[in-house]
């Protein structure tokens, strides 16, 4: 039994064995019959990848390509035929092979499975055949399997085989080079082998956007055999190649240190693209391979850091709000600008409840020819006013370049308080806001104040709001309580010493910083004119309450004399200019006369006149200024109603153009020209002209313009006599302006409305400048005579007056507009027209992308 069981068990370990063998075995003999037959289809396609990286695809013309392609195509296909003949291997095969490989004889693999026949039931015979079987498996406990012997030497005697193997490994190397083919060279067009031929090249040079330069193209024909440029610092330097080789390369060798650097490159639906930042002279050159195929030089523009300086010294305005005047510089342009405070006697022991004031400062206009602007900040309020700060005022470029002016020390500007409680409420609130930890002194001094409320406190009304702010400042524990209680002083202080006056100053104050901040952030027109309408009636309540108030001094406002007193009218028509240059696109001019505004309301004060001012001669002066101002705004509206009456006449004559002579083709082609001109005239009128005028009602309005230039020509003259019997000479501007009142009066005569407004143009500007002369010599006069008179020696000297409005008064002269030049109509209606073709250019959907981001820029420069 024990045998028996012994012999189950290596029966058992070898038919594991056996059955190993026999699945290496089977592998063996289908690579065998598989491997002669996909020998052909490897080598095929290893042919294939061959010829695509070495390029020779791409190097063929179609019919070629097409026909190399059909002949691996056949070969593919011829290769395929075989496969029908594949059969797997057997169980039979498998043990002849075994049998074969391990040179058993008599069969021993198929005496393990085989059976005695049924009829054989003798038990020796049965003994007989276990024990054949128990030797049989003896001779196959050491069976082993056998390698793969294809017959492809016979097949391929000569061994083509290998060198179609080895073009592949040579190929594989050259596909990591720039100038390797691709698979994809078998299926699409080829290209000329000559790369810099067919290969498209752009190159261009793209300023930083805040130079507002245009790009430059090199490869353009114009600068094609230009290799010297000269462009801003920090520009982009741009390459985009399209059916290039693909091995372009680029390189940037710095002038200063002579160090070459090389430029990676980014690929996008085949095109290659290279961008660098050009910030130092340098030169870059394209190659392709060994070959060099542009080279350009670069000579960079710095970027000049801005600077920014004090144009005099800060000062405190009438209404006590601080004026800056400064000179602001930069080759670009500067983006932003802000005045910085700090405490001259800053003491880094004290609880401050409130930092500096932030005060950004307006540029000047871009087309200001000194570059200095000037502002007005109210820091009445803040807690700082009435100290000694150090001013420092910074400008930052588009480059983020910072440039620091001087350091200015003077005494910020508070605001007077007559009333001595209202006095003492303002420096307590001081006193807490720069140091919180001196509390309990100021809840003292308001105990004492309340103490003696019977003597110090006369209205009720300002004891109970005393007393609520004592209670509030008590029970203040945080620094926004703290806060809090500093900004109720102050609201206290002012309804004590002003009453209701001051918020409505406020609020004209808040009105114009939201239209000036509006104008420079490009608002929409809507925008705009809610801000307008806002600004208007704040202006309206506040000169109503200053009228009131003005009118508790009936003395003082009885000894205004004529020509001093406020015209509201003049602010109205301020309001209507700024309104119309904000909508037409003028936005910088509608800054400057937003600032002009404000000027206008911080000069706003009851003046009195000075004693000895209403004499025979100065009387005589302010009447010969009136009158040149009369005659400055004569000559103002012939310049607009010419210049009208111009574009009227070239109407008419560009539609007798268009039906006149046709035999004419010089006069012709001139008249429709000047008809299209016409046209365009009266559209952008508006419908001002109506329906036009006919030939005889144009010459008569040529006609009474030609007399009325002759008029205003006689009363320049009479002025200039009357000058010179006060005793003062008439300047060079004056002389220039009759001789232009000639000339214009002369073409309105011969019906040339162009020369005409030309001529009236510059006799408005001689007039200004002959204005500004005689000015300065009645000043002069006047200052002589007042300096003979006893107590009035040197009062008014270097002082110019002003009325309630800051505008000059009557002994100094009218205003001729030479402070801010405020565009007239006809510039008014240029400057829509112009911004109505740049958007109509704009709307066009065949408009160039170039051409739109120049006209976008055009937009944002306004």
């Amino acid at each position: 039994m024990q045998d028996f069981h012994i012999s189950d068990a290596r029966m058992r370990g070898l038919g594991a064995r056996l059955s190993r063998t026999r699945a290496v075995v089977w592998t063996v003999i289908a690579v065998e019959r598989l491997w002669p037959l996909f020998l052909p289809i490897a080598v095929i396609i290893s042919l294939f990848l061959s010829l695509s990286w070495l390029g020779v695809f791409r190097l063929l013309p179609d019919w070629g390509r097409f026909a190399l392609l059909g002949v691996l195509a056949l070969g593919l296909l011829a290769s395929l035929v075989p496969f029908r003949k594949f059969r797997l291997p057997s169980s039979p095969d498998v043990d002849r092979r075994i049998e074969t490989a391990n040179r058993l004889e008599h069969a021993p693999l198929l005496t393990q499975t085989d059976r005695l026949a049924a009829a054989a039931d003798d038990p020796f015979a049965r003994a007989l055949w276990l024990e054949h079987q128990k030797r049989m498996a003896e001779r196959l406990s050491r069976l082993q399997g056998d390698l793969p012997r294809t017959d492809i030497p016979e097949r391929d005697p000569y061994a083509l085989r290998a060198a179609a193997a080895l073009l592949f490994v040579v190929a594989a190397a050259y596909a990591t080079g720039p100038q390797s083919g691709s698979v994809l060279d078998a299926f699409r067009a080829p290209v000329s082998t000559s790369a810099h031929v067919a290969a498209r090249i752009d190159a261009w040079v793209t300023p930083p956007p805040y130079t507002g330069r245009p790009p430059i193209f090199l490869t353009a024909d114009a600068n094609r055999e230009k290799t010297e440029f000269l462009v801003p610092e920090n520009s982009t330097f741009s390459v985009r190649i399209s059916n290039g080789s693909g091995g372009e390369a680029l390189t940037v060798t710095k002038s200063a240190d002579g160090q070459s650097v090389g430029v990676e490159s980014g690929e996008e639906n085949g095109v290659v693209q290279f961008a660098h930042v050009i910030d130092g002279d340098s030169v870059v050159e394209l190659s392709d391979g060994s070959r060099t195929l542009f080279s350009w030089s670069f000579r960079t523009i710095e970027d000049r850091p801005p600077v920014i300086r004090f144009e005099g010294e800060p000062r405190r305005a009438a209404n006590g709000a601080l004026e800056l005047s400064y000179f602001v510089e930069d080759d670009y342009g500067v983006t932003k600008a802000e005045a910085r405070f700090r405490l001259a006697d800053e003491d880094p022991n004290v609880r401050p409840l409130y930092g500096a004031p932030e005060v950004p400062l307006p540029l000047p206009r871009r087309s200001s020819k000194d570059n200095v602007a000037k502002t007005s900040k109210d820091l009445t309020q803040h807690p700082w006013a009435g100290r000694d700060v150090d001013l420092t005022l910074f400008a930052t470029d588009a480059a983020e370049q910072v440039a620091e002016s001087e350091t200015k020390r003077f005494t910020l500007p508070e605001r007077p308080f007559t009333n001595s409680l209202a006095r003492a409420l303002v420096e307590q609130r001081q006193v807490l806001a720069l140091d919180a930890n001196r509390k309990p002194r100021v809840k003292a001094m308001m105990d004492a104040v309340l103490l003696w409320a019977d003597e110090m406190i006369a209205n009720p009304a300002h004891f109970l709001l005393i007393s609520s702010i004592r209670s509030r400042l008590d029970i203040a524990r945080t620094d926004d309580a703290l806060r809090g209680v500093v900004d109720d002083l102050w609201e206290i202080a002012l309804i004590i010493e002003d009453g209701d006056l001051t918020a409505a100053e406020r609020r004209l104050r808040d009105a114009q910083e939201a239209l000036r901040q509006a104008l420079e952030n490009g608002a929409t027109d809507e925008e705009l004119q809610r801000l307008m309408d806002e600004l208007r009636a704040a202006m309206r309540d506040f000169l109503r309450e200053f009228a009131e108030r003005a009118l508790q001094n009936q003395d003082s406002l009885a000894e205004i004399p004529e020509g001093q007193m406020m015209d509201q009218m003049d602010l109205e028509r301020l309001l209507d200019q700024l309104e119309d240059l904000a909508r037409s696109g003028a936005r910088e001019q509608a800054q400057e006369l937003l600032s002009q505004l404000q000027n206008l309301m911080n000069n706003l004060q009851a003046g009195r006149p000075q004693q000895g001012q209403d004499d025979s001669m100065q009387s005589q002066m302010r009447q010969q200024m009136d009158q040149l101002g009369e005659i400055m705004r004569q000559q103002q509206e012939l310049l607009n109603e010419t210049f009208r009456m111009n574009r009227e006449q070239q109407g008419q004559q560009g539609q007798q153009g268009q039906q006149g002579q046709r035999g004419q083709q010089g006069q012709r082609g001139r008249q429709g020209q000047q008809g299209q001109q016409g046209q365009q005239g009266q559209q952008g009128e508006g419908g001002q002209q109506g329906q036009g005028m006919t030939a005889e009602e144009l010459a008569e309005a040529l006609r009474q313009l030609q007399q009325r230039q002759g008029q205003l020509r006689d009363q320049l003259q009479d002025l200039t006599e009357a000058l010179r019997d006060l005793g003062i000479q008439p300047g060079e501007g004056f002389g220039e302006a009759g001789e232009a009142m000639g000339e214009a009066e002369g073409a309105l005569g011969e019906g040339e409305g162009e020369r005409a407004t030309g001529e009236q143009g510059r006799a408005l500007e001689a007039l200004r400048r002959g204005a500004q002369d005689m000015m300065q010599q009645m000043q002069q006069a006047m200052e002589g005579q007042q300096g003979n008179q006893p107590g009035q020696q040197g009062q008014r000297a270097g002082r110019v007056e002003r009325d309630p409005l800051g505008r000059p008064r009557a002994t100094t002269g009218p205003d001729f507009g030479s402070d801010v030049e405020i565009p007239d109509e006809i510039d008014t209606q240029q400057a829509r027209r112009i911004l109505d073709a740049i958007r109509r250019r704009l709307g066009d959907a065949l408009t160039p992308q170039l051409e739109r981001e120049y006209l976008e820029r055009l937009l944002d420069m306004r």
